[in-house]
């Protein structure tokens, strides 16, 4: 039995250049996800996302090996906003939202998702109510490695906000995204590698700046 690694067979998602944007059309994906809100570091629904999100993605990998299926549970992933995107970059942490998950092959169905979450319950108790198998389309994005401490994105970000996306005319079409490379709990803050995802459209132009300059309508 082959045992698939989407980090190569889906490189470009898990892959970028440390210190430069790239555009890349992320497509539709599913996966197992949980929300919360607060500082990951302190929040209690951050942990509890944690502990339920890994039972569950390994319970449907084995349980995909009765179809002649094997794959390596994909790395930790999470969106993250503020009502002040500026609550972001700032690093203001307990004014953050997040939606935890780990991508799902998609020739794991629902029914391997609910036994997942059956058997993990049996240890973990109570099921959190956001916790949940659902797809996720992003399209059009833009992404760069982060090598570094988390808290250190601010300056990539505000460069991304600021600078890059005004520049290229485009404008925020979805949370922002992270995918986690490194093991924190194995690598120090230092060597973590990170990617950093912002999915985006083109910035419509108003009615009055379609409308041509007066000096420019046929006579």
């Amino acid at each position: 039995m082959i045992k698939i690694d989407f980090r190569k067979t889906l490189a470009a998602l898990y892959a970028a250049p440390a210190g430069r944007f790239v555009e890349i059309d992320v497509p539709t994906l599913d996966f197992v996800k949980i929300d919360g809100e607060g500082d990951p570091n302190t929040a209690p629904a951050y942990r509890q996302a944690i502990e339920w999100l890994y039972p569950v993605s390994y319970a449907m990998k084995f349980a995909a090996k009765a179809i002649g299926k094997d794959y390596v549970v994909p790395p930790l992933e999470g969106l993250w906003w503020a009502d002040d995107p500026a609550d972001f970059v700032a690093r203001r942490k307990e004014r953050w939202r997040w939606t935890m998950m780990i991508m799902v092959p998609d020739f794991i169905e629902l029914s391997f998702f609910d036994a997942a979450v059956e058997k993990a319950g049996r240890k973990l108790g109570d099921t959190p109510s956001s916790l949940r198998f659902e797809t996720l389309t992003e399209g059009r994005a833009l992404q760069t490695l982060h090598v570094g401490s988390y808290d250190d994105e601010g300056p990539t970000l505000a460069r991304l906000h600021d600078e890059i996306m005004p520049t290229r005319g485009l404008i925020f079409a979805g949370p922002h995204h992270e995918i986690y490379l490194s093991d924190p709990r194995k690598t120090s803050a230092a060597k973590l590698k990170t990617i950093l995802r912002q999915p985006v459209r083109c910035k419509r132009p108003s009615l009055l700046s379609a409308r041509p300059h007066p000096e420019e309508r046929t006579q």
